[in-house]
């Protein structure tokens, strides 16, 4: 526990710290078997939610991916570039757009079958303490949201 007047400045006192590092070496291990499918991570998060919901609009996929419209809709447009989504406005409110995942995207969801597998082999982490963690992480995120 900091005790000194500047402790809390202390890296070792954070606890972001050890969360973003996490967070990066994890996505660090997703890389080469996202770049077999040609997603960066945030797109293959992306299109597991496209893969659940199969039609959202980018208010509603940003509710899932904690993400904001300024980074979702470049997003969704390289995604439909890469002919995995579509994109239209709503006939009832023309300033919602709706996402779309395409048969070029939902085949691709085949492909990513093994992704989660290949991750559990290369992290060495007792299953059960990845339960408890990720409830952990989980209720971290709905103190912050």
């Amino acid at each position: 526990m900091p005790t000194g007047k500047y402790d809390c400045l202390k890296l070792e006192n954070q606890l972001c710290f050890p969360l973003y590092a996490c967070s990066r070496e994890v996505v660090k291990r997703y890389t080469p078997y996202l770049d077999e499918l040609g997603l960066t991570y945030t797109q293959y998060v992306t299109m597991m939610v496209m893969w659940e919901h199969k039609n959202l609009t980018v208010k509603a996929a940003g509710e899932y991916l904690h993400l904001d419209s300024g980074t979702l809709t470049p997003l969704f447009k390289k995604l439909e570039e890469k002919g995995l989504v579509s994109r239209t406005r709503s006939r009832e409110d023309e300033r919602n757009l709706i996402v779309s995942l395409t048969k070029k995207g939902e085949a691709l969801r085949d492909r990513a079958l093994g992704v989660p597998g290949h991750l559990a082999e290369c992290i060495d982490f007792d299953p059960e303490k990845g339960k408890q963690l990720y409830e952990l992480l989980h209720e971290l995120l709905d103190s912050l949201s």
